[in-house]
């Protein structure tokens, strides 16, 4: 599973980009748990990148300024036995994790009022509801 890593339309990540750590897995694998490097950690330099256009560039690192250390963006991958099935996951993540973070902000909301039919629907129900009460009480009150 090598090649790049699409981001959004255009936008896409080389190899060269991405650094790979192969290290022990926790978990079931049988005999070969203590042998096999199945536990992946992907690395990408988000703040040294030049593959991502500025302002992309930018909205990523201002929304995933929590995940980053040193402006690089590390992404562990174990939930599989298999070190290529992990590699695939991580970047699979990655890509996911990019295109969110490079997402056009929502539109803003133009605030709206209710029509005046809905007012008058919405008050006529109330007074319906109140009549109901009203009905359901003894006459002493």
């Amino acid at each position: 599973m090598s090649g790049p890593v699409t981001v959004r339309g255009s936008v896409v990540i080389p190899d060269a980009e991405l650094c790979w750590r192969f290290s022990r897995s926790s978990g079931p694998g049988g005999q070969g748990v203590n042998t096999t490097d199945s536990r992946v950690e992907l690395s990408f330099d988000l703040a040294g990148t030049t593959t991502l256009p500025p302002v992309l560039k930018a909205r990523a690192l201002e929304r995933l300024a929590p995940r980053l250390v040193d402006g690089v963006l590390t992404i562990a991958a174990a939930e599989y036995r298999s070190q290529l099935r992990n590699r695939e996951a991580a970047k699979a993540r990655l890509a996911g994790l990019l295109a969110e973070a490079t997402a056009p902000p929502p539109k803003r909301r133009r605030p709206t009022k209710p029509s005046r039919g809905a007012a008058e629907r919405r008050l006529a129900a109330k007074k319906r509801r109140s009549d109901v009460k009203r009905l359901r009480r003894p006459d002493g009150f």
